[in-house]
């Protein structure tokens, strides 16, 4: 069985080229606000979560938060899509349980790669101890 991921993004273009982007390789779950996502997260378990860094209402670190509280989704990984990737966004990052940062606008084509090293240098990570 495929591997699955949810995005949680706002934008419906943004949710939409993800979705083309990903189908070949994930069976992917869309959600547009972080409070649908933190549903669907609890509910579906995926393997992967790409998350909107800006929403309204429910940003992604709020989202990323709420994920890390709650016993069933702790463990999920989780990769922001964002604009904000300058210097100072970047280390604001770092103090979070993510696997990685995308920056937007990202390339479709080489999006499946990027999650896949991400993916593969978190099990690295985990493996060495």
């Amino acid at each position: 069985m495929a591997e699955s991921v949810l995005v949680i993004d706002d934008e419906k273009s943004i949710r939409e080229v993800l979705e083309i982007a990903l189908e070949d390789r994930f069976q992917v779950y869309l959600a547009s606000s972080g409070s649908q996502g933190l549903e669907m997260a609890r509910e579906l378990k995926p393997d992967l979560i790409l998350l909107d860094r800006m929403m309204p209402e429910k940003d992604g670190i709020a989202t990323l938060k709420e994920l890390r509280l709650d016993d069933s989704t702790k463990g999920l990984p989780v990769i922001f899509l964002t604009a904000r990737v300058q210097t100072q966004d970047m280390s604001e990052y770092d103090g979070l349980d993510v696997l990685g940062v995308l920056s937007k606008p990202f390339d479709p084509m080489s999006l499946s790669d990027e999650i896949d090293s991400m993916l593969q240098r978190a099990s690295d990570e985990k493996s060495q101890g």
